[in-house]
């Protein structure tokens, strides 16, 4: 191994090509200790193993098995979730208990290889986003001392952003596994309701709770998803959920967003310029972006803390908050007594409500793929909690607190500093089981922003770079390949009419810079209508290559109307396909859109799109 292992970065590739070169658990484990005292925060972990458990640990892994994905890999738990042999506080030292077995996701863990090496501070009995509810101190942000560090999940979201550990459990009922990971520039995996099982956790809603993952990169907190996710007979909220690899990123995935009218930040200027900046590189790479108003999600948000749901919580610490109220953090304790004050009439009031409010949510839903918020919509310091100790928490929960409640998954992922150095983070959602989708979708986003991985210093790896091999390369001898540059793109109303046919996406890319493009008359839907110039003044229009079977050929090929045709067209590398072309009369009543390079675009604009 030629990088020192005080220089490598601890995600989980680099960690495996580590041990593939002959380093030992052993080793790791003593970084993993020094990496802490460095960073000299008392407050991250309420429990820490010894160095010499965890060394025994190491020892007990035997020889290195690539056979199991986090082989030798150091992990925290959040001190609400068992780990067997230590504590269990929930950040209450009243409540505390030995744990005598791990929680089924800890178990499921250690099976594929990785070591536990502590438990980590949280806002007491996880309630709270900010990180600063607890008797055992706060942890420090990685980035700025000054911001709060998040919670309720505040010391696993810190000790990832350090690279002390390359992954870190959390849970996330509103937003615990989502917002610290934005305040620390680090990636929140909050997975679907019961794909990772919550035996072995101490429960704040329930109904709402999932344990959540923390971790420097996309790809590491998938791979950590995939390994932590699997049925629970135990659990009564546990369901079978898809745990496939990784997909590869649709190629014009239809993403919704807040509208202008409906962001809120809170006068938070540059957190809104950061949010535009990332729907832009979205749309950059192919998505298909549309602003709705908000405003039913935000109403389904503010339910968390009111009615049911909070007395879910009070059922949690029922005997706590009747028998010993004075061992309950005096924030905590204010918030959970509201339920006191609440009947089981309140409660199916608020479940009738939630419902009125889920209908209205889903025809949004329905339209798009998945959404894209901020994840925070600002920052609140240390001083602004100690003002006022409810409103900042409750400001950091704008766009989290609807998505358990929805029945979503969520990943948050950072997009980098924004002009004050602050950290960037967008979240997507999506419905439940399409965790694989969001994971896809966020790496291709932190691959094209390169944010900082945490407080690392380390850059996100960017986008892989190609050779774009000819077309014929990928097609078999009963398919031909074909240019769509239209309606009949990814996403778009008319590529049903591709992929009914069995067609199948090869590749994005643009055509020659010798064409022109021209929004056709009538519709709908809207088409478009590709031009060559034989005077030199063509641009570059974006295009999708599809593999057709030869056999639909024919029958697709009737479908096309006037004046729309096949013919011959030149791709960027000098490469050709057949595709759409459109006759010179079509372009008679038409409007030259050339320059905007795209018909996504012209969608974009025409429909006030704002990205």
């Amino acid at each position: 191994m030629t990088t020192p292992l005080s220089d490598l970065p601890f995600t989980l590739d680099a960690l495996r090509a580590a041990y593939a070169a002959g380093v030992t658990p052993a080793d790791v484990m003593a970084e993993t200790l020094a990496r802490l005292d460095s960073v000299d925060d008392p407050a991250i972990f309420i429990h820490l193993a010894s160095a010499e458990d965890l060394a025994a640990e190491a020892a007990a892994l035997g020889a290195y098995d690539p056979d199991r994905p986090l082989w030798g890999v150091p992990f925290a738990v959040k001190d609400n979730i068992d780990v067997a042999g230590m504590p269990t506080t929930a950040a209450c030292p009243d409540y505390a208990y030995d744990a005598d077995r791990d929680a089924f996701v800890v178990a499921r863990l250690r099976a594929a290889g990785a070591i536990p090496i502590g438990k980590t501070n949280l806002d007491q009995f996880a309630t709270g986003l900010v990180g600063v509810r607890s008797p055992y101190g706060v942890p420090r942000n990685a980035l700025d001392a000054q911001i709060v560090p998040g919670g309720s999940s505040s010391g696993s979201a810190v000790v990832v952003a350090h690279g002390i550990v390359p992954f870190a459990l959390g849970t996330d009922t509103a937003g615990s596994g989502r917002v610290p990971a934005a305040l620390n520039g680090i990636v929140g995996l909050k997975p679907s309701l019961g794909a990772l099982s919550a035996s072995g956790v101490v429960p704040a809603c329930r109904t709402l709770d999932t344990i959540s993952i923390f971790a420097l990169t996309v790809a590491d907190a998938y791979d950590v998803f995939r390994a932590a996710a699997g049925f629970d007979p135990a659990d009564a909220y546990s369901r079978p959920m898809p745990t496939a690899p990784m997909p590869a990123p649709a190629s014009a995935p239809r993403i919704t967003a807040p509208d202008a009218a409906s962001l809120i930040f809170f006068g938070d200027d540059m957190q809104a310029a950061d949010f535009e900046a990332s729907l832009r590189t979205l749309a950059e790479g192919g998505a298909l972006i549309e602003r709705v108003d908000f405003t039913p999600f935000y109403d389904v948000a503010r339910m968390l803390y009111d009615g049911a749901w909070i007395a879910e919580r009070y059922a949690a610490i029922e005997d706590m908050m009747t028998t010993r109220p004075e061992a309950v953090h005096p924030v905590t304790r204010a918030i959970i007594a509201k339920a006191e004050g609440l009947s089981a009439v309140d409660a199916f009031n608020g479940f009738y409500r939630l419902a009125e409010l889920r209908r209205a949510c889903a025809p949004i839903l329905d339209a798009s793929d998945m959404l894209c918020v901020p994840t925070i919509p600002t920052f609140a310091t240390c001083d602004d909690l100690k003002a006022d100790p409810v409103t900042p928490n409750s400001n950091l929960g704008t766009y989290t607190n609807f998505v358990n409640l929805l029945d979503l998954c969520a990943l948050a992922v950072p997009t980098g500093p924004r002009s004050d150095g602050r950290p960037g983070s967008v979240t997507l959602i999506a419905p439940a089981g399409e965790d694989g989708t969001l994971a896809a979708q966020g790496q291709r986003l932190t691959q094209a922003r390169r944010p900082m991985l945490g407080a690392t210093g380390i850059k996100t790896p960017g986008l892989q770079k190609t050779g774009r091999a000819p077309v014929s390369g990928s097609v078999s001898a009963s398919e031909m390949t074909i240019a769509v540059c239209g309606a009949h793109m990814s996403g778009l109303p008319l590529n049903h009419e591709l992929t009914s046919r069995g067609a199948r996406f090869l590749k994005a890319t643009q055509t020659a810079p010798s064409y022109a493009l021209y929004a056709l008359p009538g519709g709908p839907p809207a088409r478009p209508g590709l031009c060559r110039c034989d005077d030199g003044q063509g641009t570059s229009i974006a295009l999708e290559v599809w593999a057709i079977p030869k056999d639909a050929v024919g029958d697709f090929i009737a479908g096309i109307p006037a004046p729309l045709g096949i013919g011959t067209i030149e791709i960027e590398d000098g490469s050709q396909v057949k595709g759409f072309l459109c006759e010179a009369s079509g372009k008679r009543h038409a409007e030259d859109i050339s320059a905007l390079g795209s018909w996504r675009r012209f969608l974009e604009r025409d429909t006030k799109v704002i990205v």
